[in-house]
């Protein structure tokens, strides 16, 4: 199973769905859809999004953290 990291490429705002993507196997564009799709739903996803954001590392900072 794959570390949920922020990676430093391909990001657009945070990173969240491109981390997401690399977890679920699937482009980041396809999650960045189902994001947008899933923000026309009541429910908390922009708090969610910032959360991940916050929760999620940077790939830069675990690779200096060896």
């Amino acid at each position: 199973m794959s570390r949920l990291v922020r990676p430093t490429s391909n990001r657009v705002i945070g990173g969240v769905c491109a981390a997401l993507a690399q977890r679920f196997g699937t482009s980041a564009t396809t999650m960045r859809v189902i994001f947008l799709v899933s923000c026309l739903l009541p429910g908390p996803q922009f708090l969610v999004y910032i959360a991940l954001w916050i929760l999620f590392p940077s790939e830069d900072k675990t690779r200096t953290a060896w």
